[in-house]
């Protein structure tokens, strides 16, 4: 009797530690970071100078703050900015993982604002910058929320405008979900730059490099388990770009940096084998993760500039 006493109380405290570290896991990956730990890597210091001179010219623009609550009771909010020239074509940048609108997409402002002539459209994510919310959608939830903002710019702007979405990270998986879900008719394409094949498999990413003694995926049906029953969607099953990908309406271009270890780089070949849809693939040799543009702008540039002629705007120049 002592032995199954003795195994029962190891499988009880084995199954607590789980819980525990489910829990904690939980709060680290899905809890945003409303205030940031200081950067020490070069690299980020400069970026981050960057992007401070990047948002006050974008905001030096004449835009408008804008809202809306979702059915859940969220306020998003979100810049918009309109074209120097009246047009009917958008572009919806979105943000990555504890992030926000300015800091992630205000670099990309002058491409489409002066050389595409796009209305700008920049949302700030729930649980992140100036939208409510306690927890982080992974792009289960965001995908909802930009169909709620695309609903939203067609009854202001009409339903006979166009719109295009870039994502980096968490807001180009945002951007396929958007896609891969039956987008509404305005949506006709998505730049997507370093966005994960799956949200339980990023989560995992995440915490074996945060936790380095976790080497092993079997804490994250835990977090998962949390996941589920505090924040209402699956890791697995609702945030899904890669299993849902068959399902891609609109013509997609791939873009990865080849040394990014957060979203490593074979999950952008992934998606890309399996992308049904007009495609095109654009990858950085020597870019980590969301360094793309920054190391190679120009070609970056270029790319963008070739795939929006080809799927978006015909009267885009390109340049050979």
């Amino acid at each position: 009797m002592w032995i199954i006493y003795t195994v029962l109380s190891v499988a009880v405290f084995f199954l607590i530690i789980c819980l525990v570290f489910g829990i904690i896991g939980f709060k680290m990956a899905c809890t945003p970071q409303r205030v940031k730990k200081p950067e020490t890597d070069p690299k980020r210091i400069l970026r981050g100078e960057i992007r401070k001179k990047n948002n006050a010219y974008m905001l030096s623009h004449p835009h408008e703050d804008v809202e809306l609550k979702t059915p859940d009771g969220i306020t998003l909010t979100a810049r918009y900015i309109p074209a120097e020239k009246e047009t009917k074509k958008f572009v919806i940048c979105i943000h990555g993982y504890n992030c926000n609108g300015p800091d992630e997409m205000s670099h990309l402002f002058p491409f489409y604002h002066y050389d595409m002539g796009y209305n700008y459209f920049l949302p700030d994510l729930r649980g992140h910058g100036r939208s409510s919310g306690n927890l982080i959608g992974f792009g289960a939830l965001d995908y909802k929320d930009i169909n709620l903002w695309i609903e939203w710019l067609t009854d202001r702007f009409g339903n006979d405008i166009e719109i295009m979405i870039h994502g980096i990270s968490m807001g180009a998986a945002t951007s396929m979900l958007v896609n891969n879900n039956n987008p509404a008719p305005q949506v006709k394409l998505i730049i997507e730059d370093c966005g994960y094949t799956n949200a339980f498999r990023q989560v995992g990413i995440k915490t074996r490099l945060t936790v380095s003694f976790l080497k092993t995926d079997f804490i994250i049906y835990f977090i998962n388990l949390f996941c589920r029953l505090i924040a209402g969607y699956d890791l697995k099953k609702d945030a899904d770009p890669l299993g849902t990908m068959k399902n891609a309406k609109n013509p997609v271009l791939f873009i990865h940096g080849e040394l990014d270890q957060l979203v490593p780089f074979p999950m952008c070949l992934e998606l890309y084998e399996a992308c049904p849809v007009e495609k095109d693939i654009f990858t950085v040799p020597e870019a980590v993760h969301a360094y793309s543009y920054y190391d190679a702008k120009d070609e970056y540039d270029r790319k963008m500039r070739e795939f929006i002629a080809k799927h978006f705007d015909s009267s885009v120049a390109v340049n050979n």
